[in-house]
Order: structure tokens, then sequence, then C-alpha cells
């Protein structure tokens, strides 16, 4: 079985074509940013939001490393404002819920905004395009974003998405689960 990470990647991976236009939603430490941008290639373009200048810093540190840096527009604002947002259509937005790893575990991803950022990128996702949510509920307010996230996942037109929920049930330390959203080709049920 796969971890949830890779499963997100992999059902990225599968929407995301060259030249799309994909949003990292929490850069955190720029690994998935890296990612998106492969996929996306030269003639692509990937938005990465993050709250953090650490992130903000470490993100474009990775993407220079990768000779990425000139696909990517590197964004230390929420990832809820819409107006920093690209126009439709949007092929893939991957976030990933928690505090940023070796960062200030007090500053977590919150219910509001993550909620408000996921109607942004239900309503520019293109048909056949995926956001995947990577969520960590061990730490204080995990598990309470994750129900208000699940809860808006859950009320999304069934005629337009689908939405997956992934997750390993024997395992200890609370390990992260993957909540997938596609919105469906024109004329599919």
């Amino acid at each position: 079985m796969k971890k949830a990470l890779l499963f997100a990647r992999e059902l990225v991976a599968a929407a995301v074509a060259e030249g799309a236009t994909v949003v990292d939603a929490t850069c955190g430490n720029g690994h998935d940013t890296v990612f998106l941008a492969e996929l996306a290639g030269a003639a692509g373009r990937v938005y990465a939001f993050d709250i953090q200048k650490e992130a903000i810093v470490a993100t474009r540190e990775r993407l220079l490393q990768h000779g990425l840096l000139e696909r990517v527009t590197l964004l230390q604002a929420s990832h809820d404002d819409s107006t920093l947002w690209p126009p439709a259509p949007v092929s893939a937005v991957m976030f990933n819920l928690g505090y940023l790893p070796g960062g200030d575990h007090s500053l977590v991803t919150k219910a509001a905004s993550t909620v408000a950022a996921l109607q942004i990128a239900a309503d520019r996702l293109k048909p056949g395009g995926v956001i995947t949510l990577v969520v960590y509920t061990g730490h204080p307010g995990g598990l309470e974003e994750y129900s208000e996230v699940r809860r808006f996942l859950s009320c999304l037109p069934q005629t337009e998405f689908t939405v997956l929920e992934y997750r390993l049930i024997n395992q200890v330390n609370n390990p992260p689960l993957l909540l997938a959203v596609q919105r469906l080709q024109a004329g599919r049920p």
C-alpha cells in the first residue's frame, strides 16, 4: 500500500500535462513545488503559497537547486487570497495540512482558510483536474481542521466532483491521510 503523499503524487501526475497551471497551496519546504514544476514543464506555471517566510526561502532554495525557479510564482500569502490565484483552468492543487516540518509547530493550517482555499480551487479546477490534501491530524487543531475540510468536500455536488478518502487504519502515531477531489469530465456521470 502507498503512503498518503505518494498516492497524492500519483493522482496529480495523472492529471497534469506539460504546460499546465498548477498550485501548491502549502509549499512548506518545497518538495511538492519541485514535483509540480517538473510535471508542468517549461511551458507550465506553478503558484506556490505559504504564509511563512522561512517556507518561501526554503522553497526558493530547493527550486534553485533543481533549476526550476523560473517556472514558479512564490507567494508569501495565505492560500485563501483569491486575488493571487491563477485564473481557471487549473490542472492540480496540492495541500499538506498541518505545520511546517522543521518549523514552528504552533503555526498550523486552519480550517477557515483551508476551506476558503478549497472553494477557490474547486471553482478553478478544470475537468479531469485534481485537488489533493495530505492531512496530518496529530497536532492540536488537526482533527478539527480535518472535520471541517471533510464536511466541505462531502457537500461538493457528485454530478461535478468525485471525492476520495484514503487512510491507513492500523497505524500508530496518527499517520497522514489523503483526501482527493477530481472534477468530472463534461458529460460523464
